[in-house]
């Protein structure tokens, strides 16, 4: 793909730090994805047309798809991404009716604010794999 993206970073509600930590979770994600996620993810918001545009246009190419073991948990799909140029993860789409097309969930094997130096406000650019 080639493509980039760069969206604002912000806070959300939290939850997806319990469900990056459990163990079907983790085990999954290391077997498609070559890396262990900190159970936890970045947000990012597509401030732009432009931006959320891609993104739509990303989001048709199949990507790496993560079964959930039960219905209680949503699937979802990977797509491979470098993060500011510095850093490998995967953006993380659940496919859940109504999520927000302005917002994209980025994993990596370390706790992205902490290793970029980032805030709740500022810019991240990231260019999708594959």
């Amino acid at each position: 793909m080639g493509r980039k993206i760069t969206g604002i970073v912000f806070s959300d509600l939290g939850r997806a730090a319990s469900f990056m930590s459990l163990d079907w979770v983790q085990s999954s994600l290391s077997d498609k994805l070559g890396f262990s996620p900190y159970p936890g993810t970045l947000n990012l918001r597509l401030e732009t047309e432009s931006m959320r545009a891609a993104w739509r246009q990303i989001q048709k190419s199949s990507g790496i798809e993560i079964g959930a073991p039960d219905t209680a948990f949503c699937q979802a799909r990977c797509f491979l991404v470098e993060i500011e140029g510095k850093h490998q993860g995967a953006v993380i789409l659940p496919e859940v009716e109504g999520y927000p097309a302005d917002k994209i969930e980025v994993v990596a094997s370390v706790r992205l604010k902490d290793a970029l130096k980032i805030s709740d406000g500022e810019t991240v650019t990231l260019e999708f794999l594959g």
